[in-house]
């Protein structure tokens, strides 16, 4: 017997789901203060709909598309929780208008941020796969990091740069 899509999930039916291990999602728990299943006695777990597709979301994120965790966090604080669900479902339509609904805009990088708090992943896309172009302004003509500056196009080529590297990364992981 099937459960209806509205029934709340126990952690090992979403585990299944999402083919990870049980911890895992438990240790996101701690990092995403949006993942809030409901507990009942003794601790046991119940996932609602809305926080399994934000589940598939961070995952199809971390896995598929090789951003680091503090990269979703600050995904899922710059767009939201359906956001994030909207990109694992596919849904582009939702994820570009999620994303031009959004007033805040993403701060040019300063000095003193480290390589591990900038966000893996947020390459520009070639036009036949238009998925990192969310949310991201490229209006700008120079952005500056510490002393030096960058151009527009370098920019530009960077981020191709590291879209292909992401691609390998993901091919790599899959073949592992």
């Amino acid at each position: 017997m099937e459960k209806s899509p509205d029934a709340f999930r126990t952690i090992s039916e979403v585990a299944d789901e999402l083919d990870l291990p049980q911890h895992v999602l438990r240790f996101w728990e701690t990092r995403f203060q949006q993942i809030k299943p409901m507990k009942r006695g003794g601790g046991r777990r119940y996932y609602r709909p809305e926080d399994v597709d934000l589940l598939k979301g961070i995952r199809h994120l971390l896995y598929d598309h090789g951003y680091t965790i503090k990269g979703v966090q600050k995904l899922l604080k710059a767009n939201g929780n359906k956001f994030v669900a909207a990109i694992a479902s596919g849904d582009l339509a939702t994820v570009e208008a999620l994303a031009a609904s959004s007033n805040e805009e993403p701060a040019p990088p300063k000095a003193g941020i480290t390589d591990e708090d900038q966000i893996v992943g947020r390459a520009k896309a070639p036009a036949s796969r238009r998925f990192f172009s969310f949310g991201g302004s490229s209006d700008e003509a120079e952005i500056s990091i510490g002393k030096t500056s960058v151009s527009k196009e370098d920019r530009a080529l960077l981020q191709e740069a590291l879209y292909d590297l992401l691609e390998c990364k993901r091919l790599l992981d899959q073949v592992r």
